[in-house]
C-alpha cells in the first residue's frame, strides 16, 4: 500500500545512483563517535527519527539489489546503515516469492571501536527491524499488493507468512537483547506490518519501540465508520433543527475515546488516574503527512486533547505530522521527507482517533 519512490518501475541504469547514501541520504549528518558516550545522538528524537527511515530505506534497496543483480560494493542498501555504525544480521525473505520484505539490524561493535566509539550510545537500540512497503515492480507486485488487500478488506495482516515471520524474528532478538533493546519500524504497508506485530507483542505484555512511517489508514471498515459517521452528524443536526430537543439528540452521540475509557474504568472499578497508567504502556511513534491520502485518518483527532505539553505520558501514541513538507502525493507518501533536513515536524495535541481504535482492545475489556 502506497510505493516508495525506490518501489517505482524500472528506472534507467543512471538513475540509480540517486539511491546512494551520499546523494538522497540526510545531508547534515552527524557521524557517531566517541563524544557519542558522553552526549548521545539517539537521544535526539530528529536523529532517531532519521536513522530510523534511512533503516527502513535499506530494507527497499536490499530486495532492489537483489533484482537488479547488485551485491558487494556495488550494492546500494549496506550504505543506509554502516553510517549509524549497524551491521546486516539477516534478510527477511517472503517464502511465497523469494522476495527480501525486511531487514534485521543490529549494533556494529567492530564498526564503532573503529571511530573509538567503545561502547553502543546510550538510547541506541540494540536490534533494528525495518520493514519495506509496496514495491510495484515485476517481481514483487503480486505479493505486495496481496497483502495491501487484505488490509484493505480485512483490517489484519495476520493471515500473510510476513506477518507470522517478522513476529517470529523479533521474538528471537527480545530473548536474546531484551525488549527495552529491539526496535520495529515500517514504511507504507511495512508501517502497517510493524503496527500489528507490535501491538501482538503487547497483548503479551512485551513492549518494543515502534516507529511507523506514512501508515496506511485507509480500508473498507474506516470508509464504512466515516459513512455512518457522517451520517449521524446530519441526523443529529436534523434532530435538533426539528425541535428534537438536546436530550433525544445527546442520546445518540457516541462516546469518544476518553469517555469509553473512563466508562470501561467505572464499569470495572477502577479509578481514572489507575486506568491511565496501566492504558498508557506501549506508545508507538506515527509519522504522517496530511496531504498523503492513504495515512491521512491517523491524523483524525479523538476530540479529547489528553496530549498537552503536561500530560505528554499520557497519550496512546506519538503523532508526529508534517507541518512543513511535501504536498504532491506520491511525495507525501514517500519515505525520503522524514530524513529530509526540509521538513518541519510538529507533535500533535490530540490523540489520533484511529490509533486509539487500533489499541483499544489492549486497553478495554470487549
Amino acid at each position: 500500500m502506497g510505493s516508495n519512490a525506490a518501489g517505482k518501475p524500472p528506472p534507467p541504469p543512471a538513475a540509480a545512483v540517486s539511491w546512494e547514501f551520499h546523494a538522497t541520504g540526510p545531508r547534515n549528518l552527524t557521524s557517531p563517535g566517541w563524544r557519542d558516550l558522553i552526549r548521545s545522538s539517539w537521544r535526539d528524537p530528529s536523529y532517531r527519527r532519521i536513522a530510523v527511515s534511512c533503516f527502513v530505506q535499506a530494507a527497499y534497496l536490499l530486495e532492489l539489489d537483489r533484482q537488479e543483480g547488485r551485491a558487494g560494493e556495488a550494492a546500494l542498501a549496506p550504505n543506509w546503515w554502516k553510517p549509524f555504525k549497524y551491521k546486516l544480521v539477516r534478510p527477511l525473505i517472503d517464502s511465497r516469492d523469494g522476495s527480501i520484505y525486511g531487514a534485521l539490524l543490529e549494533w556494529d561493535q567492530l564498526a564503532a571501536l573503529a571511530d573509538l566509539i567503545v561502547a553502543k550510545p546510550q538510547g541506541a537500540p540494540k536490534v533494528v527491524l525495518a520493514l519495506r512497503g509496496t514495491m510495484l515492480r515485476q517481481l514483487t507486485v503480486v505479493r505486495d499488493l496481496e497483502d495491501d488487500l487484505r488490509l484493505f478488506a480485512l483490517e489484519s495482516l495476520r493471515g500473510s507468512v510476513r506477518f507470522t515471520g517478522a513476529l517470529e524474528v523479533l521474538k528471537s532478538a527480545i530473548h536474546r537483547h531484551g525488549s527495552a533493546n529491539v526496535c520495529v519500524a515500517g514504511h507504507s504497508l511495512g508501517a502497517g506490518f510493524a503496527l500489528q506485530v507490535g501491538r501482538a507483542l503487547a497483548k503479551d505484555g512485551t513492549f518494543v519501540e515502534c516507529h511507523l512511517f506514512n501508515p496506511p489508514s485507509v480500508s473498507l471498515g474506516t470508509g464504512l465508520r466515516k459513512i455512518q459517521e457522517k451520517a449521524s452528524s446530519v441526523l443529529k443536526r436534523y434532530i435538533s433543527r426539528s425541535g428534537g430537543g438536546g436530550s433525544s439528540s445527546s442520546s445518540n452521540v457516541s462516546p469518544g475515546p476518553g469517555e469509553e475509557l473512563q466508562a470501561a474504568a467505572a464499569r470495572d472499578g477502577v479509578g481514572e488516574e489507575v486506568m491511565s497508567r496501566e492504558v498508557k504502556r506501549w506508545v508507538p511513534n506515527l509519522y504522517v503527512n496530511s496531504c498523503d491520502y492513504i495515512c491521512c485518518f491517523y491524523a483524525d483527532r479523538s476530540g479529547v486533547a489528553t496530549v498537552t505539553e503536561e500530560k505528554r505520558s499520557g497519550m496512546h501514541s506519538k503523532l508526529y505530522v508534517i507541518a512543513k513538507g511535501p504536498s504532491k502525493f506520491l511525495e507525501a507518501h514517500g519515505l525520503q521527507q522524514w530524513w529530509s533536513d526540509d521538513s518541519e515536524l510538529h507533535l500533535a495535541v490530540h490523540d489520533s482517533k484511529l490509533m486509539y481504535r487500533h489499541l483499544k482492545s489492549l486497553y478495554v475489556e470487549q
